[in-house]
């Protein structure tokens, strides 16, 4: 389903029950609302799920041009007013991870439980050079040069040997973001930082994250500098964790929604 928000035309899908608390699910760079298919089914027998396409992905609207990652956190609270959404659990995993903990930091009042999955919240100036890197990649060859490097880089290399039917429903969905979706959500990521007002978050928080991920580390100090918040590593889970563990994924998120 489609619709306007915050400028764009935003395509999401609602699943679960009619009536029950809402949790929003944001995908990473490079994939669409189809990433969360495991966890839209499991957590809609106690949720109204709604999952989304960030701006340039999937089926939503590609502008050009560079995108502000605030301009991703505005989308995302849009969206929720356009639907008739109050209040919201919010988890997103990498880029949409930073847009959770940008809602928390930016929206308070609209936001009841927050889970940040694989995404250090912030860029570096080594990440910085490597998303622009990319985006050179992307302009000059394509997003086909972009499928295997990327592969490599989120999934632990026995999985990748094993290749469980996941992989290749990611490559797909690599392979079809549109070049100007990755360019603009590339050039977010390449300068954000909501890592550093973590500490302000009163919401209680879940730290989710790929043992074999290296968002893991940082994403440990984010659990430290926020008191109260609980941090969970999966076992042999890579940076799209809730794909390559899903049932300890949801279980994980599960607990927490449900936790007193």
């Amino acid at each position: 389903m489609k619709i306007e928000a915050n400028g764009i035309t935003i395509n999401y899908q609602v699943d679960g029950t009619d009536g029950a608390p809402w949790l929003v699910l944001s995908n990473s760079l490079a994939t669409n609302l189809a990433m969360w298919e495991p966890q839209a089914r499991e957590l809609g027998r106690a949720f109204r799920v709604l999952r989304y396409d960030q701006r340039g992905h999937g089926a939503t609207e590609v502008p050009a041009g560079r995108y502000a990652f605030d301009l991703l956190v505005a989308d995302a609270l849009a969206l929720m007013d356009a639907l008739g959404i109050r209040k919201a659990h919010f988890a997103g995993l990498s880029m949409g991870g930073a847009t959770a903990l940008g809602l928390a930091q930016q929206h308070p009042d609209r936001f009841d439980r927050v889970i940040v999955c694989d995404s250090p919240c912030q860029s570096t100036p080594s990440s910085s050079q490597q998303w622009e890197e990319r985006i050179v990649i992307a302009q000059k060859q394509g997003m086909e040069a972009l499928v295997e490097p990327t592969m490599a880089r989120w999934f632990p290399p026995e999985v990748l040997k094993a290749n469980p039917p996941h992989l290749d429903k990611v490559r797909q969905m690599i392979r079809t973001t549109p070049v100007n979706g990755f360019i603009g959500c590339a050039a977010a990521l390449a300068d954000h930082n909501y890592a550093a007002a973590v500490a302000t978050v009163k919401h209680p928080v879940l730290f989710l994250v790929g043992e074999k991920d290296a968002a893991a580390p940082p994403m440990r100090k984010l659990h430290e500098a926020l008191l109260g918040s609980r941090y969970v590593e999966l076992a042999a889970a890579g940076h799209i964790s809730n794909l390559d563990q899903p049932e300890a994924f949801t279980r994980a998120i599960a607990d927490f929604l449900a936790a007193k």
